[in-house]
């Protein structure tokens, strides 16, 4: 790519990319004031089609200024597993047997307390499911504590102010709890490899300040609301309505999927024998959530393809901050482009101390939650949620409002304790 504004073209083109995900509420309005044109609209305010829909701009932009052959090869040379491990992934967790179970699980554990079942499912869903990501990966995490929630606490009429305080702390609490291992948070899985961070030394340098920030987050946020909450009265028994085997089948899938995570060829292939067996016994299974989990993919396929030239002005961006000011630098650049993305430019450079690598990758997380696209997991927690919103829309401002308390005991935990 050796055009001499390509690179600002791109940029650009980023630019404009995350400037229509916080405009995505007024596409919305302007498909209800304008119904002559709303399916444009609707497309254009759905936030899972954002980045897609700039990623075919730049690759038209590629196609005019640098020809195929150099077009083709920077898309081949992308790598799309994350995002197709975020399909994979969402389609089995969120169906019917492992909701049934998860669900049993944290309303037994809610039984055992003297405190009310619906703040104590509530806490759990916020704090425990969270931490659990970092054993079935947070976009497993994510999509089972959102349709959870869903059906628990947003099906209910409740204020936008629980829904964006539980967003806020439900996307913050995913970035953070999935450090407590190497391989389940992706800015983490970036570098772990190449900076040898093994089990002990993410138990030791992250996951205990992570598990600090995250019961606080969910307490927090449970005493904010504890009076809508109780208003909901007791929360419907949890009951298992589909056979063990079938039980066991799914989370055999879930396991198989999480274990190959790294290689599309296994992960997708068991993926497509999951849908078979869903299919067979159809009986036991809720809609499989294929469109929601295609929108994210594409969502973060379309950030690949954009992040992939910004590499320019943000490892330069990165490289001049000291140790202590990239923690805030990354913290901040997180909130307009992937985290994972800045954690693996900083694998790129040799030499690096210690402090800075801990430095950035904390960053990296502890602003995972600002913005839809902060986090690979967002958009499936959006893609989940936003129906039960209004205008079934997520308001990047609000978000990011909402996001900020949470992000900011995250910060302390990691820089304090």
């Amino acid at each position: 790519m050796n055009h001499p504004f390509l690179p600002w073209i791109a940029a650009a083109i980023f630019a404009l990319a995350v400037l229509h995900t916080f405009s995505t509420k007024y596409f919305e309005h302007l498909a209800h004031k304008h119904p002559r044109h709303a399916g444009v609209w609707h497309l254009l305010g759905e936030v899972e089609v954002v980045f897609g829909l700039w990623a075919m701009v730049l690759a038209i932009a590629l196609f005019a200024l640098a020809g195929k052959t150099s077009t083709l090869e920077y898309l081949e040379s992308r790598n799309f597993t994350e995002p197709l491990f975020v399909f994979a992934i969402m389609v089995v967790a969120g169906t019917r047997p492992i909701l049934q179970v998860c669900g049993l699980l944290v309303q037994q554990i809610a039984r055992q307390t003297p405190l009310p079942t619906a703040m104590v499912n509530y806490f759990l869903l916020l704090s425990v499911v969270p931490l659990l990501g970092s054993l079935i990966t947070e976009p497993a995490a994510m999509t089972l504590a959102a349709l959870m929630l869903r059906d628990s606490v947003f099906s209910a009429r409740v204020s936008e102010k629980l829904k964006y305080a539980t967003l806020g702390v439900l996307f913050v609490n995913i970035s953070i709890g999935g450090t407590l291992t190497p391989f389940a948070a992706p800015p983490v899985l970036m570098v772990a490899a190449t900076w040898q961070w093994d089990l002990a030394f993410m138990l030791k340098t992250f996951g205990w300040k992570a598990a600090v920030a995250v019961v606080l987050n969910a307490t927090v946020v449970t005493l904010l609301v504890r009076r809508e909450l109780l208003a909901l009265g007791e929360p419907t028994a949890a009951r298992m309505t589909v056979p063990p085997i079938v039980v066991g089948v799914h989370l055999a899938f879930l396991l198989g999927i999480v274990l190959f995570a790294h290689h599309p060829v296994v992960f997708m292939g068991l993926l497509l024998f999951f849908i078979g067996y869903a299919s067979a016994y159809a009986a036991h299974q809720d809609r499989l959530i294929l469109r929601e989990a295609l929108l994210v993919a594409f969502f973060l396929a379309g950030l690949v393809v954009l992040g992939g030239q910004q590499s320019w002005w943000l490892q330069p961006l990165l490289m001049g901050l000291s140790a202590d000011a990239v923690f805030y630098g990354a913290t901040a650049l997180t909130a307009i482009t992937d985290n994972a993305a800045l954690t693996y430019l900083a694998s790129l450079v040799p030499g690096l101390s210690d402090e800075f690598k801990v430095a950035i990758v904390a960053g990296a997380v502890t602003g995972g939650g600002l913005t839809v696209i902060a986090n690979a997991p967002n958009p499936a927690g959006v893609a989940i949620l936003k129906g039960k919103f209004d205008e079934g829309v997520v308001h990047a401002g609000k978000l990011f409002l909402a996001a900020l308390p949470p992000t900011l005991v995250a910060a302390m935990a990691f820089r304090m304790l």
